[in-house]
Formats: structure tokens, C-alpha cells, sequence
């Protein structure tokens, strides 16, 4: 009888313990993603919602600003005066053409294609800010399409080869390897020195939030010298912000090499559709184009008014996160205990809140679930462009937020990730990393495939 007793206790003890770990690794509050607005719609329309606080003026702006996000601008002069100015030259007629249905771009299935892929341009050196020096006959970013009369500037030829690898148990994989070609150039030859890089629009929702997280907190993050020795060395970008005219902390695009919304948007306006704003006033025009096409009509000046860029903004800042999905399956929950084993989160931040945001009190003190830190980290030598921005090398990416990735397939048909899309899935995206996140990247290849399909089904959550 007392061998029973004993055999019970330790058998109660242990299931206590069991059941101890298991509520410690299910964090409720991560259910709420994006806090309290987070959105529990994970339809086609999963990224596409107001955040479910919005105030009914907020609302208001939302739809206003959804209005110009989504539908095409066109040319000048039109009777369409609050939508004219599109080009010379462009990428999309319209910021949806990019992030369709706010979500993410993919790789061009042919020339010329509106698939939300671009090609950023620069030559060696920095210009008078520090950023990024433009090539003379093209510019910061190539253009692949313009207005009826005119020579667009050129076309992206992408192939891919594939690279054939195996898994510690055996499992052969592959990836595919693209290689990029700038064809069809109408305006001179690139420089002999110019330097490209790839981008693939990223899904919109949460960039409010992130918005709002205090510099301190990003800071707090950062290792640059890699004090604690664990390989990972995570530093910040600082920008140009044209608002302040001073260096700022970078929060948003592959690089982190914009230190706002407000600068993110009017940069987009500019070098994508071709509009120009209060902040960014001239034409996207090379000083040789200038000359050619600098008297053509445009929409004004500027062509994208204060009061509908207000209303993009806000639309961008509150679209809502969507929640997690699956998050206390059983699978789900070994893949969040190997996520922090390989250490991925620690780059891919889980929690922090928000701070106070000037504007949008919905987006101020939430507890938030992106999975970034938003600083730069040497991602090897496989993933370089080779192209600086600001402080970052051309090594070097802010690490992407996963909020939401799980659900890009459902919204946009695709699951491409990375900064050129050459990601075909989760798994893929995480063999494709080096540098500071080589040996986490070893160590998912030395997993079982029971064990990976936990991890990728767990980011998938996301």
C-alpha cells in the first residue's frame, strides 16, 4: 500500500510538472497579436482590416485612405485631378499593384510584370546624407514601365539555378539561386560599377505599431559588439529623415532605411507610381531625363496632396495584425520550444509594447507579438547584395517581422519569402541563412523531419 501511495505522488508530481510546462509555453496574450486591435478574419481579406478599435472618425480616414491605396492613379492632365500624375516612369499604377490585397509581393512570372518586385540602384559611395548614391542614367530604382510615348527604362530577366543539398537524416532538399539581369535599358548604359539589389513588397499590416515602439526599446535589443557572445550582434540603422533633417533610427523597408511611415509612403508615392509630395517635390526623373521629359504635364505640386497622404498613412498605420492560429496544438507548441532552442528568437523578438504614438492613440502602450527586433544582422554572404544603405552593409537586413506569415498563402496565393522572394516556403527561407544565424540554420538541417515540421508549423502559426 505504501509502494502505491509513493507511486501515485511521484506519478501526481510528474503530471504537474507536465502540465506546469505546458501552460508556461502557452503564452494567451500572443493570441493578440497586434493587441487590442488584433483582427481574427484569416480570409483572402485577412490583411485588410482596421484595427477593431479604430474610433468611428478613424474609421473614416481608413476608408478614405483605403480608397487611394487601393485604386490606380493616371496620367495628366485628367478631369480625375486628386488621382492625375502618374510617371514619366513607374512600377505600379497604384500601391496595391505591389502589396495586392495588403499583402506580399512575389517574384515576375515574365518581363515587365506588376508582381511587386523592384530593383533598388545605386553606384559606389554615399550621397550628401549618407545614403545610397544614385546611378546617373537610372536613378534609385529602375523602372519597368512609363507612360504611352515614352521608353520605359528597362526590364528584370530573373533565372534560377538550383542547389541540391541533404539533411543531417538523409532528406535531400533544394534551392533555387536567382540571378538577375537589367535588359532592354533605353536611357545609356548602367554604370560600370553599379550596384542592384532586388525587394519584394512586404505585407502591410502592423507597421503602426511598430511604428510606435519606442527607439529605446529597439535599442535595448541591439548587441552591435556581440557583448554576450552568442554570435548574434544586432545593430540599428540611423537614416535620413527629411521631416526632422537630421539622422533618425530606421524602422522600415529590407534595410531599415526608413525612419517613418510618413518618408516610407512619400518615397513609394515617388519611386513606384511616380507622385510626387510636399516631402519629396521633384519629378522621378534622372537629370538626362529631366531635360527630355521634364516639360511633360504633371498633376500638380504636388501631385498627392497633404490631406490624401494623411489618409494613406493612417490606412497603412492601422491595418490590423491578424491573431495567432493553432496556438496551443500540440505540434505548434514543440516548434515554439525549438524556435528558442535554435535561438531564432533571437532576432525574431516574440513580445514587447508599444510606446506613446503622437497621432493614433489605438497604436499607443499595446503588447505586441511581431517577431522582430527591426535591427540589421549579417545575414552570410548567400543573401548579399553587396549594396550599402545608410550603416547597413551589403550583408546586412532588419530582420522581417512573422506576424502574419502564415497567411500569405491565403491571401496572396504564394508563400515567397526573403527579400527577393527566392524563398519558395518557411523552410526554404530558413536554409538560406548565414551569417549571424548560421549555426541556428545548421542546427534546423540536423533536426528530425518530425522536429521541422513542428518549427515550420509553429512559424506558420505566426
Amino acid at each position: 500500500m505504501a509502494l502505491c501511495v509513493m507511486l501515485i505522488a511521484v506519478y501526481g508530481c510528474r503530471k504537474k510538472e507536465e502540465e506546469a510546462t505546458t501552460s508556461s509555453s502557452i503564452d494567451t496574450a500572443e493570441q493578440y497579436a497586434g493587441g487590442e486591435g488584433t483582427s481574427f478574419d484569416f480570409s483572402v481579406n485577412a490583411f485588410s482590416n482596421p484595427m477593431a478599435t479604430l474610433s468611428s472618425g478613424g474609421e473614416d480616414s481608413f476608408v478614405v485612405g483605403n480608397s487611394f491605396f487601393n485604386k490606380n492613379w493616371v496620367i495628366a492632365p485628367s478631369s480625375t485631378t486628386g488621382r492625375d500624375g502618374l510617371g514619366p516612369f513607374f512600377n505600379s499604377t497604384s500601391c496595391s499593384g505591389c502589396h495586392s490585397i495588403d499583402g506580399r509581393g512575389r517574384p515576375p512570372l515574365a518581363l515587365n510584370e506588376v508582381s511587386g518586385l523592384l530593383m533598388r540602384l545605386s553606384i559606389p559611395g554615399t550621397s550628401t546624407h549618407g545614403g545610397p548614391l544614385a546611378d546617373p542614367s537610372y536613378g534609385e530604382q529602375l523602372s519597368d514601365h512609363s507612360i504611352p510615348g515614352l521608353d520605359i527604362e528597362g526590364s528584370i530577366q530573373l533565372t534560377y539555378t538550383p542547389i541540391n543539398a541533404t539533411y543531417s537524416d538523409g532528406t535531400a532538399y533544394e534551392l533555387l539561386n536567382p540571378t538577375y539581369n537589367l535588359i532592354n535599358l533605353n536611357y545609356g548604359s548602367l554604370s560600370a560599377s553599379a550596384l542592384f539589389s532586388p525587394r519584394i513588397a512586404q505585407q502591410m499590416p502592423g507597421l503602426g505599431l511598430l511604428e510606435a515602439v519606442s527607439e529605446s526599446t529597439v535599442l535595448s535589443f541591439a548587441d552591435v559588439n556581440d557583448a554576450n557572445g552568442d554570435g548574434i550582434s544586432g545593430k540599428p540603422n540611423y537614416v535620413w529623415d527629411e521631416t526632422k533633417q537630421a539622422n533618425a533610427l530606421g524602422r522600415f523597408g529590407w534595410k531599415a532605411n526608413q525612419p517613418s511611415l510618413r518618408q516610407q509612403t512619400s518615397a513609394a508615392f515617388l519611386g513606384d507610381i511616380g507622385i510626387n509630395s510636399t516631402l519629396f517635390t521633384g519629378q522621378n526623373l534622372t537629370a538626362d531625363q529631366e531635360t527630355l521629359y521634364g516639360g511633360l504635364a504633371n498633376g500638380g505640386t504636388p501631385e498627392v496632396s497633404d490631406n490624401i497622404l494623411d489618409n494613406v498613412i493612417f490606412y497603412s498605420s492601422t491595418l490590423a495584425v491578424p491573431g495567432r492560429r493553432n496556438m496551443n496544438d500540440a505540434e505548434v507548441l514543440k516548434g515554439k520550444q525549438l524556435f528558442t532552442t535554435l535561438k531564432c528568437n533571437s532576432c525574431h523578438i516574440s513580445s514587447m509594447e508599444t510606446g506613446t504614438h503622437p497621432t493614433i492613440p489605438e497604436l499607443s502602450h499595446q503588447k505586441i507579438s511581431p517577431y522582430t527586433d527591426l535591427l540589421l544582422h549579417d545575414m552570410g554572404s548567400a543573401l548579399a547584395d553587396g549594396r550599402p544603405d545608410f550603416q547597413a552593409t551589403g550583408s546586412e537586413w532588419r530582420t522581417p517581422p512573422l506576424w502574419g506569415i502564415g497567411l500569405i498563402q491565403t491571401v496572396n496565393g504564394h508563400t515567397n519569402l526573403l527579400h527577393d522572394g527566392r524563398a519558395r516556403n518557411v523552410e526554404e527561407a530558413i536554409l538560406w541563412h548565414g551569417g549571424e544565424a548560421a549555426n541556428s540554420k545548421t542546427n534546423f538541417t540536423s533536426l528530425n523531419a518530425t522536429q521541422r515540421a513542428a518549427l515550420i508549423k509553429f512559424v506558420n502559426s505566426l
